[in-house]
Parts: C-alpha cells; structure tokens; sequence
C-alpha cells in the first residue's frame, strides 16, 4: 500500500489486505491476542451480573418496512465482481460478525475494502448505509470517515488512514422473510445490521473520531458528536449536587470504552443514577440524550427502537466518570436492559496527547441481553423455523448468492 496511491488513484494498487500479513507489532500483540480470547467464547450476549435475562426482545412485525434497505443491498451486491462478492458475503451466523476492530490499525478485517472499488460501487455501498441510518447518522458516518482522511493529513501516513480504508460484509442472504445482515467495519466507524423481515438490529455500533473537528485541509470544518457531548453534559449540569454524587462512578476515565470491540460478553455494573430518581427535567434531558443515538437509525425505526428503551425507562441507569466542569473531559454511559450507550474522551494517537482531551471521542451503542447483532432474534427465528433447514442445511448455507 504505497504512498503513491494517494496520487495515481487508490484503484490501481493490489487490493488491501484484509487479512494482516505481517506479524502484530508489540503494542498491537496484546489486542490480537485479547481478540483471538474474544472471539473462541462463545457469545452470551453484555449484561449487568453474568446473566442473559430472557424474554426481552420477540420476533414480531415492527410496521416499518425495510425494502429500501434489502434494495439498496442487492443494489450493491450487483455492483460487485464474482471476486468482490465472494470477499463479501459470509454465512449469516458466521464468526466474522464479532470480528470488527475500531482502531486503525487492522488487527483483522474481512468484506471488500471501498478503498478498492470503483467510483459506482463505492456509491453503491455508501447507498446502503444511507438507506439504513437516519440522515443525521448517516451524516455522523460520513463525517467520521472524512476526519480519517484528515487524520492522514495530520499524520502523512497513506498507509493507516484514508476516507476509503472502510469494509463491508454481507451476511447471509438478503430477502424480505429470512434473517440476513450486513457490516461496515474500519476506524472509528463499525455498524453492524441485522434484519429479520421489517425487524431491524443496528448494534453493536461504534462510531469514533479524533480529531473531532477538522480545522484545515480538504474537509476544515468537519464536526461530529457535538450533541453526544454537549446534551451528556447537559444532563449532567441539570442534576442537582447530590445527584451528581450519585450518578458519578469514578474519577479516572477508562481508556476504551467498557463495550468496544472484543467485548461482546462484557459485564457492565449496574451503578449510577435510576431514571425514576431523577427530577423531571433531567429525566426529560436523559430522555432526550437517548434519542440522539436512537435516532441514528433510519426514519420509522428510530422511533421503534426509542420506543423500546422507553419501555425500560424503570431499570435505566445513568453514570458519570471524571469531574464536572467546562473543559474536563469525561466519560458517561446509559445502561437499560435493552440499549446500552457509552460515551467517552481519549486519549491522543493521531495527536501526541497521552491524557484525554476532548478532541478524541468514542461511542457506542449495544442491545444488552443477547440481542447484539441480532443474535437473540436469530436464534428464536431458528427455534421457530427447525423444520424448515432440518434436510437442507439452510441454516449453515454459505449465503454465496451467484
């Protein structure tokens, strides 16, 4: 991946590894070894004490149709040589689904790079995540693989980052009844979709930028997550002394987020403020702060999914890490039993800084309980259809559609 690519064309070199083929550099050893220790548990699903509480998520209509969704899908599988379909599609309960990685090194990566289609398929591709994320989130998306581009004329290095260093996998077949999903997975930005039917899982779901505002070159005044971190802060500043107290965990920022890749079991303590302990106005606000990440879905579904964590309004939770003031950075997350969302400020790679500043974000967005990558609704479709695979190893075929 020569520097010259940045010049002549990213079409014309060799198609980028999505496999590394060199051996882990030191600092990076430890997360491949963390991963490979992931990835070989089997998936139980995050929780708040170890244990997967049933019954929360059910296969049934959501009235929302997602034809727009399996349209521009098949769009962009069409778009895709023999060759190019093949490095895309996978099983739909493949491993490769756990197997995102947000830094930007690539520990591992799979699907088709952007970086190696062409203009068409690129677009093709880019229609896909427009046709599932709201336009505020696709906005957000976008936003985040431009700053990657900024983060190359910060670093020079062609090599880690680019607008276009972006993969995308297929999992099993698109269709209008049967399970099937797609990913995008690079720096700061993996999403994984499940859909079953109109029902639509968009979790887990990272997006991250540093820095979070571009202040010169080809995209200068690029800003994303602004509302994520002023109506955080917001709340924060609405609650009275004593609930801040209350809502605080702990002083020093952690430096991932408790649920970033690799960490799909991760057990999150059930600590912070109760939504039902809050005045009216900050629970107006956490209300509020929600939708922001609901509301990256696509229209209809946002309000399906927002309507969901509104149903466990009683067990949510909102907690604080670091101190409260105006320029301190901070960590915050709001655990319910069906979304979990965490927001924090890094530390610097692309800026030399080795403590947390707010100009290196991360978040994310999980369904607790079982139902990341739409697991849970996967495996009741699979308990209410045996019969349909039991001779004709649907539920192992390798979605290679031709």
């Amino acid at each position: 991946m020569a520097g010259e690519s940045a010049h002549f064309g990213l079409r014309q070199r060799e198609p980028t590894p999505a496999v590394q083929p060199f051996e882990l550099p030191p600092r990076l050893k430890p997360m491949g070894e963390r991963a490979k220790a992931a990835l070989a548990a089997p998936f139980r699903g995050i929780t708040s004490n170890g244990v997967v509480t049933p019954g929360l998520f059910a296969v049934e209509p959501s009235g929302v149709s997602l034809a727009p969704v399996l349209e521009a899908t098949r769009r962009f599988m069409a778009s895709l040589s023999e060759q190019q379909r093949k490095a895309a599609c996978f099983a739909i309960d493949e491993d490769a689904w756990r197997m995102w990685c947000n830094i930007h090194p690539w520990v591992m990566r799979h699907g088709v790079c952007l970086a190696d289609l062409g203009h068409d398929q690129r677009e093709a591709a880019l229609g896909l995540l427009r046709a599932t994320l709201s336009e505020a989130g696709y906005r957000t998306a976008r936003d985040v693989m431009r700053l990657n581009e900024h983060a190359l004329e910060i670093t020079g290095k062609p090599d880690e980052y680019s607008e276009w260093f972006y993969w995308i996998s297929v999992f099993g077949v698109p269709s209008a009844d049967r399970p099937w999903g797609w990913q995008i997975d690079g720096h700061h930005l993996n999403i994984n979709c499940f859909v079953l039917g109109d029902q639509l899982v968009m979790t887990p779901a990272f997006m991250g930028s540093e820095p979070v505002l571009a202040r010169f070159g080809k995209y200068a005044g690029t800003h994303v997550f602004a509302a994520e971190e002023e109506q955080g802060h917001a709340l924060m500043r609405s609650l009275s002394s004593e609930e801040r107290l209350r809502a605080t965990i702990g002083n020093d920022l952690p430096s991932e987020l408790l649920t970033a890749a690799f960490r799909d079991n991760a057990q999150i303590d059930a600590v912070g403020i109760r939504h039902g302990d809050l005045s009216p106005e900050s629970r107006d606000r956490l209300d509020a702060l929600l939708g922001v990440y609901t509301g990256r879905l696509r229209p209809g579904h946002a309000d399906v999914r927002y309507a969901e964590a509104k149903r466990h309004l009683g067990d949510t939770l909102f907690a604080w890490i670091g101190p409260f003031d105006d320029i301190s950075p901070f960590y915050y997350r709001i655990l319910s039993p069906v979304v979990l969302v965490e927001f924090d400020h890094q530390s610097g790679i692309v800026y030399d800084n080795d403590k947390p500043s707010r100009d290196h974000i991360h978040t994310v967005v999980r369904t607790p309980n079982g139902n990341d990558y739409g697991k849970d609704l996967l495996r009741q479709h699979y308990q209410q259809h045996t019969h349909s695979h039991a001779g004709t190893g649907h539920h192992h075929h390798h979605g290679k559609a031709a």
